[in-house]
């Protein structure tokens, strides 16, 4: 009996909708990063991009539990001296929501090539997103 290795070539992407309103912004990463990473699929190859693409909407409406809103940083470098950029995540989530589910989703996927494929795949909306019609998405539900 042979082992199936999935190929590149053959690998049949489908769409999913992950709605983040009301759910922790850790367990929708997880979700959506298992997804992109295709972990779900049964003939999950790990040196192969088998992922799918992902849409998460209502970002702007995910919570973060305990005492992150406060104490978490999204922290940054330029690289010259003196150049750390700090912003507190109650600012994030207020200004730019996208940016920290989109952050916590990269965070969670394999830092090589094919993370870098995987978060191309990953569109996230502020709010509702008209175009899930027309891509016929399947729902994904966050525990």
């Amino acid at each position: 009996m042979s082992t199936y290795m999935a190929k590149k070539e053959t690998v049949e992407r489908k769409w999913y909708v992950i709605d983040a309103a009301g759910k922790p912004l850790g367990k929708t990463a997880v979700a959506a990063a298992n997804i992109l990473r295709g972990k779900h699929r049964p003939e999950f190859t790990p040196h192969v991009d088998c992922g799918e693409c992902v849409i998460i909407i209502n970002a702007a409406s995910a919570v973060l539990t305990g005492n992150k809103l406060t104490q978490k940083f999204y922290r940054r470098h330029s690289g010259y001296i003196g150049g750390l950029k700090e912003v507190n995540y109650k600012t994030l989530m207020a200004t730019k929501p996208e940016l920290a589910m989109q952050l916590a989703v990269k965070g969670m996927l394999p830092h090589n090539t094919i993370g870098d494929k995987s978060i191309t795949r990953l569109k996230v909306f502020a709010g509702e997103s008209k175009n899930c019609e027309s891509l016929k998405a399947t729902v994904v539900t966050v525990d």
